[in-house]
């Protein structure tokens, strides 16, 4: 009979070898499987408030209908400039893109680059321990600021390639699978993915059937889901015509697309065994690819999807009407994954607002804490920023947005408002535009979209297609100047040069 000592000593014993077992175990797992804390950002390129969990009836997008089941759905979350390279660069450092330098395109001919010696949230992460990877819709520069460890291609679907490759087309599926290297990765640090679809952006070809890419290209792995012209909800922004009808129908289809690669995407996460410790946010770098919304600083362009799922959140399918803005992104992710800030970031001296050049705290601030609440405090009110967007297009324009108003100061006011390549092209806008200034264009005249006054003033809480200019009625002049007051403010406390446009034109 074995005496109690030896048996204590011999379950000790098997412990310890279990242990072992399991620590050898431990090193040859995804990071994720060791609790550690994974990040996803999934970044669409102009999409829209336009899916099944946001109230559409007739979308399918049944991927981003679950992840709103299981995690939280923004319906005042707000871009704040909707122009795609300065978007993203607000996305990835919680600055707006005054505070970046990067006011507008990266890509050739426009040429903005952000500041040299800002830190972004991909190298803030990989200096606190995460592994960083890429794949799409880069279009952020330069690459030292914005720069990744991995850059996925399509080049045998996941193997490291060099920078800036990409060549998946409006594939997002061919894009999730091509991630599945990086996921799957043998190493202990957790790991931050940053997919970036270039759906359903429109198509730079002019004399393309489809400008929101047609299914006939081919979309290997991705079933065609279409729609008819007479089935789709034009928005109160748009006219509701034959042509916006047909690029509605379009645009429809391609965010069908993005939502078959988020649901790609979010399969491997799963079949990895890493989706229950993933943090995973699905956003839009700003709105539709529509004049009235694109390039605009209207509630079309700047009110943005945001779905988040948090792991181990004990509420989920909650709808918050929080106001957060693009600016809050980076704080949330570096909050989440428990990296600090390496503040202070340092600009040319004598930055207006900042008299050392330095930046001392992100513009934005983490919604980390209020995923759970539907209606929490204090956030409340956001601002917006917009300079360019191709580089013939400046038209600067500040904003300042809560509850009740929403001011848009046009800064260059006394200058026609300036069309994007691509919208200027939209069959939904030359239809209207052939007609004459006078010719409806939603809930504005051609006109009147055209030449903007200098201050734009919307009781947004009873005039929410922001049809009344509160700003023109002489009675309103105090609450104009409080408004006036906020956006001074604002820009005063992120450095915006633009502040010297209050003392002269």
């Amino acid at each position: 009979m074995i005496k109690v000592d030896s048996l204590i000593i011999l379950l000790i014993a098997v412990l310890i070898a279990c242990s072992s077992e399991h620590e050898d175990n431990f090193e040859n797992q995804p990071a994720a499987k060791n609790g550690k804390k994974n990040i996803v950002l999934f970044v669409s390129d102009d999409h829209g408030k336009t899916a099944g969990c946001y109230g559409n009836p007739v979308i399918k997008t049944p991927n981003m209908d679950q992840l709103a089941a299981e995690g939280t759905l923004f319906t005042n979350a707000f871009a704040t400039t909707a122009s795609c390279t300065a978007s993203r660069s607000v996305i990835l450092t919680g600055l707006h893109n005054h505070h970046t330098g990067l006011y507008g395109h990266m890509h050739f001919p426009f040429h903005f680059r952000a500041y040299e010696n800002l830190k972004s949230l991909p190298v803030m992460l990989n200096q606190g321990g995460y592994r960083t990877g890429t794949v799409g819709k880069y279009h952020v520069a330069p690459k030292e600021v914005f720069d990744f460890e991995t850059f996925i291609s399509t080049d045998d679907l996941g193997q490291q390639v060099d920078y800036g490759r990409a060549n998946f087309g409006r594939n997002t599926v061919m894009m999730a699978d091509a991630c599945q290297k990086f996921i799957n990765a043998q190493d202990q640090r957790p790991f931050f993915l940053y997919f970036c679809t270039s759906d359903p952006h429109r198509s730079s070809d002019e004399d393309h059937p489809n400008r929101f890419g047609n299914q006939d290209d081919g979309f290997e792995g991705v079933t065609p889901i279409t729609y008819k012209e007479e089935d789709v909800i034009v928005p109160a922004f748009l006219p509701d015509t034959r042509e916006s009808r047909e690029e509605l129908a379009q645009y429809y289809q391609s965010v069908s697309r993005v939502d078959q690669g988020l649901g790609r995407l979010i399969q491997h996460l799963k079949d990895a065994g890493v989706y229950e410790n993933t943090l995973i946010i699905y956003m839009s770098d700003h709105g539709m690819a529509f004049p009235g919304a694109k390039t605009t600083t209207y509630d079309p362009g700047l009110n943005s999807p945001l779905i988040v799922r948090k792991p181990g959140v004990q509420k989920r399918g909650i709808t918050t009407n929080a106001m957060v803005s693009w600016t809050d992104i980076t704080p949330t992710i570096l909050d989440f994954a428990g990296v600090a800030a390496p503040f202070p970031y340092v600009l040319e001296s004598g930055a207006e607002g900042n008299p050392n050049g330095t930046i001392s705290s992100f513009d934005g601030r983490s919604f980390l804490d209020i995923l759970e609440e539907e209606a929490p405090e204090g956030f409340d009110e956001v601002y917006a920023s917009h300079t360019f967007h191709e580089i013939q297009m400046y038209y600067p324009m500040r904003v300042v947005r809560d509850r009740n108003y929403k001011l848009i100061w046009n800064i260059a006011w006394q200058l026609p408002y300036p069309f994007a390549s691509d919208l200027w092209a939209a069959q939904t806008w030359q239809a209207q535009f052939k007609l004459g200034m006078d010719a409806p264009y939603g809930k504005r005249t051609v006109g009147e979209y055209i030449q903007r006054p200098q201050f734009e003033l919307y009781d947004v809480a009873n005039d929410p297609h922001e049809e009344n200019n509160l700003a023109l009625n002489p009675l309103n002049m105090e609450l104009l100047a409080t408004y006036q007051a906020k956006i001074k403010s604002f820009q005063e406390k992120t450095g915006d040069r633009w502040v010297l446009k209050w003392e002269y034109q």
